[in-house]
């Protein structure tokens, strides 16, 4: 396995056990804010497994694409990412 897509699966894991724990907080009638903030670590989490997937994404297919003379497929999917991203 690749050192990225082990780093994908690691942060997956925790995103995974914090959203375990947000179950367990609202279960458990846990301070709304103590709540929120929880909430707001699995984002971020998620924006960083995402930040790490169009890294690779960009250095490698599309990249791959320009030098195939592929250009308009590359500036599609970047504009797609772009736009996903914004969301």
């Amino acid at each position: 396995m690749n050192l990225t897509k082990q780093k994908l699966i690691r942060r997956l894991k925790l995103i995974e056990g914090q959203v375990r724990g947000l179950q367990k907080m609202i279960d458990n009638d846990t301070y709304c804010i103590d709540v929120i903030a929880q909430t707001s670590a699995v984002k971020q989490g998620l924006s960083n497994v995402e930040d790490l997937l169009l890294e690779g994404h960009l250095s490698s297919c599309v990249l791959r694409q320009v030098k195939e003379g592929k250009t308009e497929q590359a500036k599609a999917e970047i504009l797609k990412v772009y736009k996903l991203k914004r969301k």
